[in-house]
């Protein structure tokens, strides 16, 4: 009897340590110099294969690294000399003027109380140096964190949707259209929103374009889910991860597939791995343990690029000052999934 109790123990063990096998990256990028946080991923619809992997370096002497899909910084991509640049996102074709449109990159500087809005591939700024967010707030109450671009299906309007270090129980995220100004970009306040369990904070934010969805990640409460139109009502419409998360519900990356069907990845920062639930009805289906230690912010994109990522790439944020790129496959994530 004794033998069989050891040789259950023994697969017990073995099954654990199976199912929470590390998934190696593909790619191990450059470090930065500082603090690697926030990832974003630009697909170069011409040449996919020269799409590029922009990461935050939070630090009052911060940056904005850009990387080739070989995990090598790109010095004349890269955008230095930021004051702690925390969150980015990416919109494509975006109007600039009447005669213009470019592809553009987002990031809240947060000790200047601003964000910063540069085009792609160019990297030219397009905000006359910076745009001020949370105005008239609480001082305390005006650092940005989270950020995320939203288009409108209805107009192609373009949104962006701020995050902060500290805010109130209610309306802590502010939500600003993009407007022209001449050949540049300004900021439109349409709405506040957003509840806030007041636990911990809320920087990790992300927009599903198609399906018109904002997620931010209430980081000691769960997961919020709102509508991404602004006259759509500032009603929350659900909260889920209440109880999957072993501490800091972190960065949120949308894997999409076609008709709707994709996932939400979400860094279970504590437990070292990734929460993934349904796109459409935010079920939650497994965990995932990649190589990635203490991630931050992650992001993903399900299409090929080149021959080490033939299926789309997830990036996610490491703590020794770089970014993991896997092949999106390993994560084993079909397009195929039926609960949706």
């Amino acid at each position: 009897m004794k033998k069989i109790g050891l040789i259950l123990l023994l697969f017990s063990f073995l099954s654990i340590c199976v199912g929470k096998k590390k998934i190696t990256p593909d790619i191990i990028s450059e470090k930065v110099k500082y603090d690697s946080d926030d990832p974003a991923i630009w697909v170069n619809k011409i040449k996919p294969s020269k799409s590029i992997v922009f990461g935050t370096d939070k630090d009052s002497d911060g940056a904005i690294y850009a990387f080739d899909l070989e995990g090598n910084i790109i010095p004349e991509k890269s955008i230095y000399n930021l004051k702690k640049p925390n969150n980015i996102d990416i919109a494509y074709n975006v109007k600039i003027s009447d005669d213009l449109k470019t592809d553009i990159l987002v990031v809240t500087e947060r000790e200047r109380k601003k964000i910063r809005i540069f085009a792609i591939p160019s990297m030219a700024p397009l905000d006359n140096g910076g745009l001020p967010v949370f105005e008239n707030e609480h001082e305390g109450y005006r650092q940005p964190m989270g950020i995320a671009l939203y288009t409108s299906s209805i107009d192609n309007s373009v949104y962006i949707i701020v995050s902060r270090k500290k805010g109130p129980a209610s309306g802590y995220l502010f939500q600003y259209k993009l407007v022209q100004d001449e050949g540049a970009l300004s900021l439109k306040l349409v709405r506040k929103f957003g509840e806030f369990s007041k636990e911990q904070e809320i920087e990790a934010v992300a927009v599903d374009n198609e399906l018109g969805f904002i997620y931010y990640s209430d980081e000691n409460y769960g997961i919020r889910k709102y509508f991404a139109e602004p006259d759509m009502g500032n009603e929350e419409l659900y909260c889920f991860g209440k109880n999957i998360f072993e501490h800091d519900i972190e960065g949120i990356a949308i894997v999409k597939y076609k008709g709707g069907k994709g996932y939400l990845v979400v860094s279970n920062q504590q437990n070292q791995s990734f929460s993934v639930f349904s796109r459409k009805e935010n079920k939650f289906i497994k965990e995932i343990y990649l190589e990635t230690k203490d991630t931050d912010g992650c992001d993903a994109v399900s299409v090929p690029l080149n021959d080490t990522f033939n299926t789309g790439i997830f990036v996610a944020m490491n703590n020794s000052r770089n970014f993991y790129f896997y092949n999106l496959e390993k994560l084993g994530l079909p397009s195929n999934i039926k609960d949706q």
